[in-house]
């Protein structure tokens, strides 16, 4: 058999589409994993000190625990537990190839695939499961100086923003969160957000704090408020008290992100436009409507990415093996080893 045709191939190698890469090796399929960036991409591009909101029994895949001292643990954990269950299972995980066109159909799926060096080659493979996450396509402002070089979608460390003008737009947690870290490492800090509060479900440790340093002054926070344009040494403002301009010196617009739909759509599967573009799948094995390709992780919830996190992603992979395992493996799959959330923190 040729190195590149699979039973099934993974696109996307974040903890869901390993999770899937897993329970599809564990019913004794072939599997290939592809990703346009390294392991776990998104997780790599998170602030560099990052701590995550869950505790690590809920982060675990492929049966393997999560050794952390922390309650809640850090970025840096992360990315060597899921380095090391990759190489547990010895997943086949072809990294830095991004995906250009899927064409064929189920049972014979032709995958083109160009690396960062513009190498084509292809992959071919009888099913495909599409786990993509959305971190890496931001929610653009649209406005005029979006496209300058001290604008920033996503937020890293706070160090290079000492002594500096830096606004923040956004209402959620990334916001709150990098908001409080550029303040507390010497940064002159405006957070504006649309709405006439900052959101709900900004974390109850991080809330009041973030609530509590605008009260005080040390974050000027400016509600009902949008930017309307960006210039190499000023942001424009449109407040309720009308249109304001001050000093600035870096923009991090993160206003949030969105799955690859044009993607998901090139390759025939329907998006429900009354459903917030929830792709058409089967709700018990996440079949989509086109045969033989299956989605996992946030791209099954749309536009709602707040609905589906590793922690129930990662639960994907098994209903997807299980319908795997019927449709190539037969009733000679069913003793296999069982999918990866059994063992989960229940």
């Amino acid at each position: 058999m040729s190195e590149d045709f699979f039973d099934v191939l993974v696109i996307g190698a974040g903890p869901t589409g390993l999770a899937c890469a897993i329970d599809a090796q564990n019913v004794g399929l072939r599997v290939g994993v592809v990703d346009k960036g390294c392991l776990t991409n998104s997780l790599f591009h998170y602030p560099a000190n990052m701590v995550f909101f869950t505790t690590p029994e809920l982060l675990e895949i492929g049966n393997i625990p999560f050794p952390s001292p922390n309650q809640k643990p850090t970025r840096a954990e992360a990315l060597e537990y899921y380095r090391k269950v990759a190489q547990h299972y010895r997943l086949d995980t072809r990294l830095y190839e991004s995906v250009k066109q899927v064409s064929g159909s189920d049972g014979d799926f032709s995958v083109q695939i160009e690396d960062r060096f513009g190498r084509a080659k292809v992959y071919r493979a009888k099913k495909l499961i599409v786990s993509t996450g959305y971190y890496d396509r931001p929610n653009y402002l649209g406005i005029p100086g979006e496209e300058l070089s001290k604008v920033e979608h996503y937020y890293d460390d706070p160090h290079p923003f000492y002594n500096q003008d830096v606004l923040v737009i956004g209402g959620k947690n990334s916001a709150a969160i990098a908001a409080l870290e550029l303040y507390r490492h010497g940064a002159r800090v405006t957070l504006i957000h649309r709405g006439a509060e900052l959101h709900r479900h900004i974390k109850y440790w991080i809330k009041p704090d973030i609530e509590n340093r605008i009260k005080n002054g040390e974050v000027q926070g400016l509600m009902n408020t949008t930017c309307t344009q960006i210039t190499e040494d000023t942001v424009t403002l449109q407040t309720p008290e009308g249109e304001r301009t001050i000093k600035n010196d870096f923009v991090f617009a993160l206003t949030g992100y969105q799955p690859d739909f044009s993607f998901i759509e090139s390759m025939g599967v329907h998006l429900d436009p009354d459903n917030a573009r929830c792709p058409v799948c089967n709700k018990e094995t996440l079949e989509s409507n086109v045969a033989g390709i299956y989605l996992a992780g946030v791209v099954v919830a749309g536009e709602r990415t707040n609905e589906v996190f590793i922690e129930n992603g990662r639960f994907h992979g098994a209903l997807i093996a299980a319908d795997l395992a019927v449709k190539l493996k037969g009733a000679a799959a069913q003793h296999l080893e069982a999918p990866s959330h059994t063992v989960a923190a229940e």
